[in-house]
This record gives C-alpha cells, sequence and structure tokens, in this order.
C-alpha cells in the first residue's frame, strides 16, 4: 500500500491507496478540493468534518447530474441507432410517375412551316420598303 498526502479545504490528509492508484487518488482529492474551496470562499471558516461533507455532497450532486445527462445522450443515441437501422431496412420508395406533354410531330411540322412563312413576309416586307 502506498501513502499519499492529499490537500482539501487547505487541510492536509494521509491516505493510503493501492500501489500504482496514487494518480487516481490526487485527481479524486483535486475534486474534492475544488469543491472545499469553493464552500471556504463563501462561508469562510467551517469545520473541517462539515467541510468535507458539504463537499463531498456538492461533488456527488454533479456527477449525478452529469451521469442522467450522459444516460439521456445515451438514450438518444439509441433512439437515432433504431431510426436508422428502421431507414437502412425499409424497402426502397415506390418510383413516381412524372408524365411529360408530348408534342405531337405534325404540330411542329406545322409550327416550322409557320415560321418559315413569316420569315419570307418580313424579308418581302423589308424589300417593299427599300
Amino acid at each position: 500500500m502506498a501513502e499519499q498526502n492529499i490537500s482539501i479545504g487547505g487541510k492536509v490528509f494521509e491516505v493510503a491507496c493501492r500501489d500504482g492508484e496514487e494518480q487516481f487518488l490526487i485527481a479524486a482529492a483535486a475534486m474534492l478540493d475544488t469543491e472545499a474551496q469553493t464552500l471556504l470562499a463563501q462561508a469562510g471558516r467551517i469545520p473541517e468534518g462539515r467541510m468535507l461533507l458539504m463537499s463531498g455532497l456538492m461533488l456527488a450532486d454533479r456527477t449525478a447530474a452529469a451521469e442522467a445527462a450522459l444516460a439521456d445522450a445515451q438514450s438518444q443515441i439509441a433512439a437515432m441507432e433504431a431510426e436508422l437501422t428502421a431507414l437502412r431496412n425499409a424497402p426502397p420508395p415506390q418510383p413516381v410517375r412524372v408524365e411529360v406533354p408530348v408534342i405531337p410531330e405534325g404540330v411542329t411540322d406545322r409550327l416550322a412551316e409557320f415560321a418559315a412563312r413569316a420569315e419570307a413576309l418580313a424579308e418581302q416586307m423589308e424589300h417593299r420598303e427599300a
């Protein structure tokens, strides 16, 4: 067992932990110290027991809120994955029938004739004016 000194709210504690877990202990102590420093800044001097209790409760509250947010995000991901699976497994949509009007061949021929006549008449009018 390794022994580690940690500081929470300006007080030093000697804590034992398993070998190799020192970094986890230091990180947890830092989180608890952050909450204790917040309490001390707001209330000033607080008895050690109350400071540790309140800091622990504040940290637990943050942890619970983070876990709730994580559970909500996981729920949303699961719903989206289910929707994606349903969309992937759905049959392809039926093709939409689109009807395009077709101009009969005789009409285009007639229009070409009219255009040719109009051009001929325009040409005749130009020659008369000249």
